[in-house]
Parts: structure tokens; sequence; C-alpha cells
């Protein structure tokens, strides 16, 4: 594949804003045609890790790809780039997907072959993880495990049939690259959905800090560790600017100098001299958070914005409709280091899904959603201007969007706080899945325990006291019923994520809501059961960048 130049880039379209918009191919086939094994100028890739397991493009994985079937292709590409972003009233300098943040809208219906092609015009590798999605494992873009990581320059196409409707979430999966703008919603419309409403609002979350008064997240992740002042690099890398560093877990640069170059230092951003803070940019460790909802701390990174759809809250986004309207909201955190609290100034909502799996409805008057969890709720809209706001839960901050169905210019003030974020919430635990994919009440075939460890002193998160490691396997077989004890010996809070499937949560009943993403609090243990019909290796992690990129990820692999 001959590697385009920036002026052709330049003309090929983004990726399309709705279904109608997506290219459709003649060729319905379900296996790609570029992957791993299929990308010009890529070898086929192979993971290190113990023998005997079913490695990402295995038979055992594309015959699960076929048990899939296949539809409509629909094309689409991304290109990651530096970037300048208007955060509404505020220019910031990072990067994203189509230098837009969040990136454009990846939609299609269900049964339908995703060909996404990946363009890494960055100057680092990079990945993409369609977050939630239940797809083939060598399109998972877990780096250095599903996949080799994009180079700069290079192209990649991921391409997967999309067999489940719902609300998902398109990000990098390298390093700290996840807290800029490299994340994209991503919607799987159900051709027969059952839902009534008369309009849609895609609403997505985010905490902001890159590029805010020098700040950039990989400064920040030093500043969380212990005596981890910003190291020198110790020359330059094959021509990606300024020296690199030792690679985190993601194999990316933990410790990577501020894109601007300028110099590391070697101590701690407690008492350090002023020339080393500058190096480390703007202090932005929260020391005093607390969280009632979330049991202890909020979260140990002080944002300085927080973001809906891409905007400030002081020039919020606006959606309109009708009085009497009922619309379907797809909220979506990509935040990566905050819980938010949701609600809708004036109206109850109704929970209709979360992680894209229908629940029985359940009213609220607001939400807690974890880093990469997902909920769509139905409301009725009353007559008038009304905030939608995101309280930043533990921390100092929101996030605010309008909707409106008067005509007049008033808006809500920048620091409204709706009633509702004080009133009812309904965790996950609470919510019960619909019939139609309610997990039936079998017996385990298999039990895993693993204990979530680290300390915010040591900052040394992980499974069992042990960082990440590529080479490490959590057995399962195919077809067994999987029993996932998850036990919290931490002060925080995670969201963990497992890759390629879905999990009930067994809180009221021992066949709960259907997730892929679900909040263990502090000392306490949460079961999870799961089918293992998906051959691979799958990633489970914190979905807190901080945590997973400082060690919090491990590896659940198909035993032959």
């Amino acid at each position: 594949m001959q590697k385009p130049s920036r002026r052709t880039l330049l003309r090929v379209p983004f990726a399309a804003a709705g279904a109608g918009l997506l290219a459709s191919c003649s060729d319905s086939g379900s296996e790609p045609r570029s992957g791993p094994q299929h990308t010009a100028g890529t070898a086929a890739f192979v993971p290190q890790g113990p023998k005997g397991y079913v490695n990402p493009s295995d038979p055992e994985v594309l015959a699960a790809e076929r048990r899939r079937g296949s539809g409509p292709v629909r094309m689409v590409r991304l290109t990651a780039s530096e970037s300048t972003l208007d955060l509404g009233g505020r220019s910031v300098h990072s990067w994203a997907y189509n230098e837009s943040v969040p990136g454009p809208l990846v939609r299609v219906t269900a049964g339908d072959v995703l060909s996404l092609t990946l363009s890494n015009r960055l100057a680092e590798k990079t990945t993409l993880h369609a977050h939630g999605v239940r797809l083939r494992c060598d399109m998972d873009g877990a780096p250095d495990l599903t996949q080799a990581p994009i180079a700069p320059g290079a192209d990649f196409v991921y391409r997967f049939t999309a067999a489940h409707p719902g609300t998902y979430l398109l990000h990098s999966h390298v390093g700290m690259q996840p807290d800029r703008a490299l994340y994209a919603p991503f919607i799987v419309d159900d051709p027969k959905e059952p839902l009534k409403y008369d309009k849609e609002w895609i609403v997505v979350l985010d905490d902001w800090l890159d590029g805010i008064e020098g700040s950039s997240p990989e400064q920040v992740l030093e500043q969380l560790k212990p005596g981890g002042g910003m190291k020198m690099g110790t020359g330059m890398g094959m021509g990606m600017g300024p020296a690199h560093h030792s690679p985190g877990p993601h194999g990316s640069p933990s410790a990577s100098a501020s894109r601007s170059g300028s110099p590391s230092a070697t101590r701690s951003p407690s008492g350090t001299p002023s020339r080393v803070r500058r190096a480390l940019g703007t202090d932005r460790v929260l020391r005093d958070s607390h969280s009632r909802l979330l049991h202890g701390e909020g979260g140990n990174v002080a944002y300085p914005h927080y973001l809906i759809n891409g905007r400030l809250r002081t020039d919020p986004s606006v959606f309109r409709c009708r009085p009497g309207d009922r619309i379907r909201i797809r909220i979506i955190n990509a935040g990566s280091e905050t819980a938010f609290r949701v609600a809708l100034g004036d109206h109850p909502m109704t929970i209709t899904h979360t992680d894209g799996y229908p629940v029985q409805h359940k009213r609220t008057d607001a939400l807690l959603i974890g880093m990469a969890e997902r909920y769509d709720v139905l409301v009725t809209a009353k007559d008038g201007v009304f905030p939608l706001v995101a309280l930043a839960e533990g921390k100092k901050g929101k996030g605010v969007a309008i909707l409106r169905t008067d005509k007049g210019r008033n808006l809500p003030a920048p620091d409204a706080r709706p009633d509702e974020l004080d009133r009812e919430i309904v965790p996950a635990r609470r919510l019960l899945p619909a019939d139609s994919v309610a997990m039936d009440d079998r017996v385990p075939d298999r039990d895993l325990r693993i204990r979530i460890t680290g300390t915010m002193q040591r900052y040394d998160w992980g499974f069992d006291h042990k960082p990440y490691d590529v080479r490490e396997r959590h057995a399962v077989r195919a077809g067994e019923r999987v029993r996932l004890t998850l036990l919290n010996a931490t002060d925080m809070w995670h969201p963990m994520h497992l890759h390629g499937h879905t999990f009930s949560v067994n809180g009221i009943s021992s066949t709960g809501a259907r997730k892929d993403t679900t909040i263990v609090l502090p000392h306490r243990k949460l079961v999870l059961d799961f089918d293992a019909d998906n051959p691979g290796l799958w990633m489970l992690h914190c979905h807190n960048q901080y945590h997973s990129e400082s060690g919090m990820m491990t590896v659940l692999g198909y035993k032959r």
C-alpha cells in the first residue's frame, strides 16, 4: 500500500456523521483485506507469551467472526494528527481525530461490516480500540497484544462485523493518548429498534488538561508518581522529535517530555525547585477530593476544564427540539480520570440502556457515570431552556450543555446546578437486564479471583500486587461460564473494563445488567459473570488512564 502524502490526505473526506453518509461496498465478506497479517509493510503479528493459547488471528478467531455474519461494508477514514482545537472560545493544541473534539460520529447498523482506516499522522505510534464492541480479537487495538502499534505515517484498516446494537466509543489505546482528543462516538443502530422517540442527542463528556498552561497528560502522570520528576532523555529517536523515554505498559512513552521539547527533571513535584516545576508543567495533583457516592476520593487529577461535546460550560452546545418531544440521550464518558454525576434540569430520566445493552426501564433523577461507561436515557422535553450538567464527582468543576425548546436568547448560568443532581441516583448494580439480553442463571464453570492493589502514595497500581506483563495470562476456555470476582483492596474506586465481552453485574440479582465497564468501590468486591464466547487474548484493565498506565492491566487468554 502506498502511503498517501499530506496533500492527498487533506482531500480525503472525514468520517461520516451518520449511517446515510457512510459509503456501502458490494463486498460483504467478514474477513479483513487488511489487518495485522494483511496490511502492507506489516509482518504477521504474534504477541509474546506462553504457548497453548489462542492468538489474535488464529482460526478460532476467524471462525467466531464468521458466525457473526456479514452485511454491507461501511467505509470510514479517521486521521490522527496534531490539531488546534476550539473548545468554545478557547483554542488548544492537542491530538485529535479529523481535527475535531470529539472526533466525528461513526454510525453503522447492526450486522454491517465496518471498514475503518486509521491514518497515523502523529509523531508517535497509535492504535484504535472499539470500546465495548464484541469483535474479532485482531481488530481490538490493544498494542503489542492484539496488534503491533501503527507507526507514524502508516495506515491500518480495522475491519469487523458490528453485530450488537448499542452506544460505544472509539479511542486510542496507547499510553496517555486517550487523555487528549483521540476519541469519537460509535453508534450501532438496531434495525428492529423497539424504543419510540422523536429525536436523539449524543452527549460526550470529557475532562481536559492538554495544552492548558503547559500541561500534558504525560507530565501529570509523572507528577502523580513518588520521586517521579521526568527523566532527561539520552538521545533522539527515529525522527520522533524530542527523545522519548522508557515505554509504559502499552509500549508508549510513559514519561515523555512536553511536546515543546522542554528539558526534563528527576525529582518529584513535592518540594521541587521552581525550574523542575516548570519542566513538569502546572501542578495538577488533586489532594483534597472526596465523594460520598464513590466512598472516598473522587480522583487525583485536578482538571482545569470539563467538556460536553467538546465545549466549555461558558460557551455550551445547544440541543433544540419542540416541547413534548421524546428524546433519546446517549451519554458517553470519554474522560480519563473523572466520574460525572449527570442530570437534566427539571427533567426526570428513564434509563433504557447501559453500555449499549437494554435494561428494564428505570426512572432516575441523575446518573453516576464512570470513565468509558455509557448510558441511554429517555426524557420528554418541557417548554423552556434547561441545563444538562455533568458534575465532576468529588472534584471542582462541571460540564454544561443546553436543551431548549423556545426561541429566546437567554441561557442558564454556567454555574447552574439542577436540584436533580442531589436527588435519586440509580447505580448500575440496581439495574436489571431486559429479557432479550439476560444471561441464564447457569452455574459457573470457572472462578477467577483478582485482587485490585496499589496506593496513591506509591502509585503502584496493579492486580495481585503485580504490574502489567503482556506475557501473563488468566486462562479461560471457550464455552465456559466464567465468574470473575474483583476484590478492591485499595482506597480508590476503579472503573474496570473487559475487552471483547459483556458481563452480568451481580448486584440485586444473580443475573444483572449486561455491561463491559463497571465501577468497583474501595474495599468492596464485585462479582461478574460472562460467557467465554469470543476466542483470543483480551485485556482487563482499569479505565482510569493514569491507573492503567501505571500497571493496572492484565490479560485473559483462551486456552486450547
